[in-house]
């Protein structure tokens, strides 16, 4: 998740709120890509999972971290949870379980972000080596227990970890067993908005299909493909999702604020101070109502944060955040954002992909988001299957980058990144399916030869 937002101006219109969202448009001459992704840390010796605190915790790895990088720590209660690049240029960042994320720079082309995605993880291995630690890259934890799994003192987790088990079953299994790889594109008008948005839903179980990569739990296949898009099913329906109203006519940026301002919030952060104000309205606040924190106005911080903890499958900020796929092996890394640019940065691959999803019914696209999990490449649709749309998806990509020519120093378009996707619409085989395969065979069952055979 990305640093707490830090702007004390008082909301005094809805309109505010609208403008907020509006300031991202840009002329694609200044579209940018940024990509995150988060991964496991365990220990080498038993694959054990790292607590916070301790001589070879996650603390001592951040502190090692701000000490090569010359970063900024982010505190919470005078603890080290983040490190932020001074020019603003990028952040780290911890999730609820100890997941240790990337979020990276904005940047020009995919090139970029895969020599940022490698320098970042050569420089967190450089730091967790010498303290027995290793990362890996998966959907879901594939074996420690939640009750295994160490907690981070995040404040903010500390209030949805009491509010996530009256919404949903899975929300504490979604905060600390999970990782994803996201990518952050811009827009240049409310229209181009979105079609986005419309593109960016519709396909967003193609993409999780093509990405799964987290068919274990506690030790053993789950039974799913994507666990990690399962989880989300049964997180919490009043921010997640495939937003319908995204389909309906009249979408823009006031329907999204409308629907923001519905969904309930989990906290207001007043200085260093977290206040647990979970399942309550936005709206009040607005009005200087809320229950919790009685004539307290609502800042641009507050909107801000609150933008932060919706979980929909594509999130609007003043840019879109492409969220469907599970978190995986280096070359998928930047196969994301790769798909994504190719889709949405050129016109005629966007075009094209608007006349692939444009006649799909409301319940269709549901119907995909909701076995996708299970079955991916292999779900029915229509006449076909996703691994069909799938095929499609990629092709549109490859010929997007192409028409980009962004070349890197040996002349490769950035066509050349989409590569993992190839070979997976090639097979018909998921990285999960190939993972399932090598726990049957050559791993006979131990879960750890995952560690042992991909970690980073």
């Amino acid at each position: 998740m990305a640093r707490d937002a830090s702007d004390s101006r008082v909301i005094e219109s809805r309109a505010q709120l609208v403008e907020a969202l509006e300031s991202g448009c840009k002329p694609p001459a200044r579209w940018r890509i940024g990509t995150e992704h988060e991964k496991l840390i365990f220990n080498r010796a038993d694959f054990s999972p790292v607590p916070y605190e301790g001589p070879r915790g996650i603390r001592r790895l951040l502190e090692l971290m701000e000490g090569l990088l010359g970063w900024q720590p982010i505190a919470d209660r005078d603890r080290i949870i983040g490190l932020s690049d001074p020019i603003g240029l990028g952040a780290i960042s911890l999730e609820p379980g100890g997941q240790f994320e990337l979020s990276g720079a904005p940047v020009e082309n995919v090139h970029q972000t895969a020599r940022e995605i490698n320098a970042h993880l050569a420089q967190v291995r450089e730091c967790a080596e010498p303290l027995g630690l290793g990362m890996l890259g998966i959907g879901v934890s594939p074996k420690w227990t939640l009750a295994e799994t160490p907690i981070m003192p995040k404040s903010r987790y500390e209030i949805m970890r009491r509010y996530m088990p009256k919404v949903g079953r899975k929300g504490l299994d979604m905060m600390f067993r999970t990782c994803t790889v996201q990518t952050n594109l811009d827009f240049a008008d409310e229209a181009d908005m979105r079609l986005k948005m419309r593109v960016g839903l519709a396909l967003q179980p193609v993409v999780t299909a093509l990405f799964a990569n987290s068919p274990f739990l506690d030790g053993r296949p789950n039974g799913y493909l994507s666990y990690r898009a399962e989880i989300w099913r049964d997180t919490d329906p009043d921010r997640t999702g495939i937003l319908p109203f995204v389909f309906e006519g009249g979408f823009g940026f006031e329907r999204y604020v409308d629907w923001a301002l519905d969904v309930p919030m989990y906290f207001v952060k007043r200085g260093d101070v977290y206040h647990d104000v979970a399942g309550t309205s936005f709206r009040d606040l607005l009005a200087g109502r809320l229950p919790a924190l009685p004539g307290e106005r609502a800042t641009m911080s507050d909107w801000r944060n609150h933008l932060s903890t919706l979980f929909p499958d594509v999130r609007l900020k003043d840019f879109i955040e492409m969220r469907g796929a599970d978190g995986g092996a280096l070359p998928t890394l930047s196969a994301l954002p790769a798909l994504w640019v190719g889709i949405l940065y050129d016109r005629a691959a966007l075009d094209a992909a608007w006349a692939l999803v444009r006649d799909w019914t409301a319940s269709e696209r549901q119907a995909l988001r909701d076995s996708v999990p299970r079955t991916a490449l292999k779900t029915r649709f229509r006449r076909g299957t996703v691994l069909d749309l799938a095929r499609d998806v990629v092709a549109l990509a490859a010929e997007g980058l192409k028409n980009r020519r962004r070349l890197d120093d040996s002349g490769l378009d950035e066509s050349t990144y989409l590569a993992p996707l190839e070979e997976t619409v090639a097979t018909g085989r998921t990285p999960a399916e190939v993972l399932l395969h090598e726990f049957e065979t050559e791993w006979k069952g131990d879960i750890d030869e995952l560690f042992r055979r991909h970690a980073y």
